[in-house]
């Protein structure tokens, strides 16, 4: 007989990442009574200002950008019912190759071991049975979310008694090709670098092993993001409609990396192996 709660941890680079790629699966899982606890590493403060300005531009403000998208975390959070929300406050690193990237305050430029006592400070006081974070490439190569990935893996060897279960979170290449034929018919991303021969983007379908059906929840995954009204990255998702936005947002998958329950491979529920 367990003496408490199951206990999801998911770990995240930025304020409204915790919805885009986990906010389903943190939204049925505390339906079901399990205790879930969002960790953001950044304050985000590279993100867009007011009118969508950009660092470096006149009209942002870094520490007040940091003020708003706080505030956006925390209704974020509320509308998943995430039950405790813990911000490490690193500088928001901005994206590869931005001066902000060596910033002694930014995540990118804190020591791994640094960083990591302190995310398994908290993997020793929640005490997770399963926790999420990204893969080696956090995605799409931005560097607080390949520093996430180094961290959180650190963090998990720190701890004795750790995580029984740890995934990473994939965006499927069916839903990638998804959403690229929607942006195609908006007329977006069709120039550039990023068209033509590219390598195909997302995971492979057949390699995730966690298919995870948040449908029913599918609502707070979209108000959720809608709470992150400053941010551009999320206005795309929102523009889709609520039909596409269910098509391409409405499973939430992963790849398991570690996992101490000898639960089969391929699961559709994280804690397979832990009721």
């Amino acid at each position: 007989m367990r003496d408490r709660p199951l206990t999801l941890m998911a770990v995240h680079a930025h304020p409204d990442d915790e919805v885009t790629s986990t906010g389903g699966t943190l939204a049925r899982y505390a339906a079901e009574g399990v205790t879930t606890v969002v960790v953001t590493c950044t304050d985000g403060r590279c993100g867009d200002g007011p009118g969508g300005v950009k660092p470096g531009e006149p009209g942002h403000h870094p520490e007040q950008v940091a003020a708003l998208r706080r505030r956006e975390l925390e209704a974020s959070c509320a509308e998943l019912k995430v039950t405790h929300l813990e911000m490490l406050d690193y500088h928001d690193s901005g994206m590869m190759g931005w001066a902000t990237n060596e910033a002694p305050e930014s995540f990118w430029a804190t020591p791994v071991p640094t960083a990591a006592e302190r995310l398994a400070e908290l993997i020793r006081t929640y005490r997770p049975d399963v926790l999420l974070t990204y893969d080696e490439n956090g995605g799409y190569g931005h560097p607080d979310h390949i520093q996430v990935h180094r961290v959180t893996m650190a963090a998990v060897d720190l701890v004795s008694d750790g995580p029984a279960k740890v995934y990473m979170s994939a965006l499927p290449r069916s839903a990638m090709q998804r959403i690229g034929e929607r942006m195609r018919e908006m007329g977006i991303g069709l120039d550039g670098p990023d068209s033509g021969e590219q390598q195909p983007m997302g995971w492979p379908d057949e390699e995730i092993t966690v298919w995870i059906d948040v449908a029913d929840v599918l609502e707070q995954k979209f108000n959720a993001l809608s709470a992150h009204a400053s941010q551009g990255d999320g206005a795309f998702f929102l523009s889709l409609g609520r039909q596409v936005f269910a098509d391409v947002m409405g499973t939430e998958c992963y790849v398991r990396v570690h996992d101490d329950t000898g639960a089969p491979a391929e699961e559709g529920d994280l804690f397979s192996g832990l009721r």
